[in-house]
C-alpha cells in the first residue's frame, strides 16, 4: 500500500522536497495504523497508567512495575500477530512469541512467563481447526525451545473470526533495578550496533500489511510479509543480552519488530531527542544484492539494536561471537536528522521525531452500538446443560496447554487449566508469588462492547483474586475490525471505554499495550476483542486450588446474577438478553475469601456460568449437591463472583464485604448434582470429562 497522497504532501512540506523511494516506504510503514495508532491513539487517553508501583509506563517496548517492598522489577508487555497467523499460522504465531520476548530483553529483563490469548472461527469448521493446530504448534515450538514457560491464557471460538484469527501473546520479565534499560538513546557519539540474526527479505512490509484488511488471496499473496522465526538463535540472544547487561555494556536497546531496522533505530533516536547516521551496507545480510529499502524494512527475526559507548564496541563484538551471533556497527548517534546512507548516497534524511511521531491522527465517524433486546429461549435444562458443557468455548483446553512447557524455569506454582497462574519469586527476601491472568470473551463484547469490556477487566482481576493476589498493573491488546466503518469503530471505541473504566474502578493502571485494527476480511469484521493481561502479587505460596476437597459447604461469593447476555447458554440455545450490569465490588471479597483460613477451594464464575464452574471443581473423590433458583442463576456469566468451598460459611460471611449465597454441600462421590426448581441434572466425573474433551477428540 503506497504512501497516501495526504501523507505524502505532509512529508514533502516537512522535507522541502519529494521523498526518496526509501523515505516514502519508511514513512508508509511508520505512519501505518499498526505503528502509529492513527485511529486508536485519540481513544487511549481514557486509560489511567500511573501508580506508586509503576516505574515505566506506556511508550517503551514493555512496561516496568516494581514488586512492592523489594528491589525487583517486572516487565510486562503484550503483542498481536493476527494477520501473519492467518497467512502462516505456525510462523505467524511463533514470531509473535519471539517478538514479545525481545521486547522484554530490550528493557534489561529476563523472560519468565508467557500468556497466549487465541481466537478462532467456528470450531466445527475444518479451517478453524487447521489454524488452531498451526498456531498452538508455533507457540509451543518457539516458547519451549527458548525455555520460557507458557503459564496461562485463553482460547475462544466465534464465527466472526473465520476470516481473521487473533493471536495475542503477553510476556513477563524479571530484573533488578540496576539493570533497567530503555529505548531512548542517551549520548551523541555513541555507537549503534545490530546484534543477532542476519537480515534477509522476510517480513518486508509487515507493518503496512498489518494495517489493511485481509484479502481473499492473503494466504498466498501476503506470505512474503510473514517473518520466519529461529528460536535457537533467540535463546542465544537471550543469554547474550544477559551477558551484556552483566557487564554494563548496554546504554539503550530496542528489538527489531514492525518496520525492521528503520522502525527500531528511528524510534530510539526520536525518544532520545537526537538523530543518527546509519550505513545500511554495514548490516550483516543473509541474502545477496539487498537494496536500501529491503535492509531498512525487512522484519527478519531475532535481532536487537543497541546503543553502546565507543570504547565498549569490541567487548560487545566478543560477546556476540561467543554466542555465535552476528554483530554489525551500523552507525552513530548524532545531534542532527535521522540519516541513512547506501552505496555512497544518502537515501534517508528526515527528522527522527517526524518519522516516529509525525503521523496525523484520524478523525473517524462512529455509530453507538445498539442495546440488546431480551428474548430468552424456552430450553430444556438437561439439554442446555449438555450443550454448554460440550461447547468448545467452555470445554477443557488441556489439548492446547499440554503442548506447552509450563514448568521450565522452576517457578510455576499453579499450572494452566484453572484461574490465574502463580509463579515464585525466590529473588525476593520473602515468599512472594507473581499472579498472571489474560484473555477476553468475544461473546461478551459482541453482546455489549462497553459492558463486555468492563467485564473483561473484572474477570481477569477475579482470576487473580481467586488465588489471593492483588493486581499491580495491566496491559491490553485492543483488537478490532476496519475503523473506517462507523459501526465497527463505534463498537471498538465503546470497548476501549469499558475496559478503561473497569480498570480504573479496580485501581489497576494500564501501563502499556498494543492496538490491532483492520482485522476484517471477506467474512466480515472480528468482534471488538479487548484482550487484557493483568499482573499481580501475593504474599506466600500457599494459595487455594479450584478442585474440591469434598469436606466443606459451597457458597457463592458475590451472589446470584440473572442477566444472560453474552452467555454460552444463549450461544447454544438461541435468544438474546442484556449483558449484566458492570460490577467490580465482588473482586476484593473473592480475594478475602481465598485468604480465609476456612477456605478449601475457590473457582471464579466465568464462561458457562455456574454450570461450568461447578463441573470444573468436581474430582474423582469430590462432587457437589447444589440448589439454584432458576436457569439464569445457573448460566449467567456475570463476573466478579466465585464458588468457595469452606468449612465455616458463617465466619466467611463476617469476613467478606459482598453477598454470600449458600449453594449446597461438597460430597465424596464425584457426582455433579444440580437442582433447579423441580428439575435435577446429575453427571459423574467421567461423563463431565467426556463432554468437555471435545478439542482433544477432534484434534488428536
Amino acid at each position: 500500500m503506497p504512501l497516501a497522497d495526504s501523507d505524502r504532501r505532509l512529508v514533502e512540506a516537512e522535507l522541502g522536497r519529494d521523498p526518496t523511494p526509501a523515505e516514502a516506504a519508511l514513512f508508509e510503514n511508520l505512519w501505518s495504523e499498526h505503528c502509529a495508532y492513527r485511529s486508536s491513539r485519540p481513544l487511549l487517553s481514557a486509560f489511567d497508567s500511573e501508580s506508586e508501583d509503576v516505574v515505566v509506563g506506556p511508550g517503551d517496548d514493555a512496561a516496568v512495575v516494581r514488586v512492592p517492598g523489594t528491589d525487583q522489577l517486572l516487565t510486562f508487555g503484550v503483542e498481536s500477530h493476527n494477520h501473519p497467523s492467518y497467512v502462516d499460522p505456525y510462523d505467524g504465531a511463533a514470531t509473535g512469541v519471539g517478538g514479545i520476548v525481545r521486547d522484554t530483553l530490550s528493557m534489561g529483563a529476563y523472560p519468565i512467563a508467557l500468556a497466549d490469548s487465541l481466537y478462532f472461527g467456528d470450531f466445527a469448521r475444518e479451517h478453524s481447526r487447521y489454524l488452531l493446530d498451526g498456531v498452538v504448534e508455533g507457540i509451543s515450538d518457539y516458547g519451549n525451545a527458548i525455555g520460557v514457560p507458557t503459564v496461562t491464557g485463553s482460547t475462544q471460538f466465534h464465527e466472526d473470526y473465520e476470516g481473521n484469527p487473533l493471536v495475542n501473546v503477553a510476556c513477563v520479565g524479571l530484573l533488578s533495578e540496576d539493570r533497567l534499560v530503555t529505548a531512548a538513546v542517551k549520548e551523541p557519539g555513541n555507537t549503534l550496533l545490530l546484534v543477532g540474526n542476519a537480515t534477509g527479505r522476510d517480513g518486508l512490509g509487515g507493518a503496512s500489511f498489518a494495517s489493511e484488511d485481509l484479502a481473499e488471496d492473503a494466504e498466498t499473496e501476503d506470505r512474503p510479509a510473514v517473518q520466519v522465526g529461529d528460536p535457537y538463535t533467540e535463546k542465544l540472544l537471550i543469554e547474550a543480552n544477559e551477558t551484556l547487561l552483566d557487564r554494563d555494556l548496554v546504554v539503550a536497546a530496542r528489538d527489531l519488530g514492525a518496520a525492521g531496522l528503520g522502525g527500531a533505530s528511528s524510534e530510539m533516536v526520536a525518544q532520545g531527542g537526537l538523530g543518527a547516521r546509519l550505513d545500511l551496507e554495514a548490516v550483516h545480510q543473509r541474502e545477496p544484492n539487498m537494496n536500501a529499502l529491503e535492509i531498512l524494512l525487512a522484519e527478519s527475526q531475532e535481532r536487537m539494536c543497541y546503543e553502546v559507548r565507543p570504547e565498549d564496541v569490541e567487548a560487545v563484538r566478543e560477546v556476540a561471537e561467543r554466542f555465535d551471533l552476528g554483530c554489525s556497527v551500523i552507525g552513530d548517534v548524532t545531534e542532527g536528522n535521522y540519516v541513512c546512507e547506501f552505496d555512497g548516497e544518502v537515501v534517508v534524511d528526515a527528522p527522527a521525531e517526524f518519522l516516529a511521531d509525525g503521523a496525523p491522527m484520524n478523525d473517524l465517524e462512529r455509530e453507538e452500538p445498539a442495546p440488546a433486546e431480551t428474548d430468552l429461549p424456552d430450553a430444556d435444562l438437561a439439554e442446555a446443560f449438555d450443550a454448554v458443557l460440550a461447547s468448545p468455548n467452555t470445554a477443557s483446553k488441556e489439548w492446547v496447554y499440554r503442548q506447552y512447557d509450563h514448568e521450565v524455569g522452576n517457578r510455576t506454582l499453579r499450572r494452566p487449566g484453572g484461574d490465574g497462574a502463580l509463579l515464585t519469586l525466590p529473588e525476593t527476601d520473602e515468599e512472594t508469588a507473581v499472579a498472571l491472568s489474560a484473555g477476553a470473551n468475544p461473546n461478551w463484547t459482541d453482546a455489549d462492547p462497553y459492558r463486555g469490556a468492563y467485564a473483561t477487566a473484572v474477570e481477569n482481576a477475579t482470576n487473580l483474586a481467586a488465588a489471593g493476589a492483588r493486581p499491580l498493573a495491566a496491559v491490553d491488546c485492543l483488537n478490532g475490525g476496519n475503523p473506517e466503518k462507523p459501526d465497527v469503530y463505534g463498537g471498538f471505541a465503546a470497548a476501549v471505554d469499558g475496559l478503561a473504566d473497569g480498570c480504573r474502578d479496580l485501581s489497576v493502571p494500564v501501563v502499556g499495550g498494543n492496538v490491532s485494527l483492520y482485522n476484517d476480511s471477506n467474512a466480515g469484521p472480528v468482534p471488538p476483542t479487548p484482550t487484557l493481561a493483568v499482573l499481580g502479587v501475593r504474599d506466600g505460596y500457599d494459595a487455594p486450588g479450584l478442585e474440591l476437597a469434598g469436606d466443606g459447604n459451597l457458597v457463592l461469593v458475590g451472589g446470584h446474577a440473572d442477566a444472560l447476555g453474552g452467555s454460552e447458554y444463549l450461544a447454544q440455545c438461541g435468544g438474546s438478553d442484556a449483558f449484566p450490569e458492570p460490577d467490580d465490588s465482588g473482586v476484593a471479597a473473592v480475594r478475602d475469601a481465598a485468604r480465609h483460613d476456612a477456605t478449601l477451594a475457590v473457582h471464579d464464575v466465568s464462561d458457562g456460568g455456574l454450570a461450568v464452574t461447578l463441573a470444573e471443581m468436581v474430582t474423582d473423590d469430590a462432587g457437589v449437591d447444589v440448589e439454584l433458583p432458576d436457569a439464569a442463576a445457573l448460566f449467567s456469566e456475570a463476573p466478579g463472583r466465585a464458588v468457595v468451598e469452606t468449612t465455616d460459611a458463617d465466619a466467611l460471611r463476617e469476613t467478606v464485604d459482598a453477598p454470600v449465597v449458600d449453594l449446597g454441600t461438597a460430597t465424596g462421590d464425584g457426582v455433579l448434582s444440580v437442582t433447579v426448581g423441580d428439575e435435577t441434572v446429575a453427571y459423574g466425573v467421567e461423563a463431565i470429562r467426556e463432554a468437555r474433551d471435545v478439542l482433544a477428540r477432534e484434534l488428536d
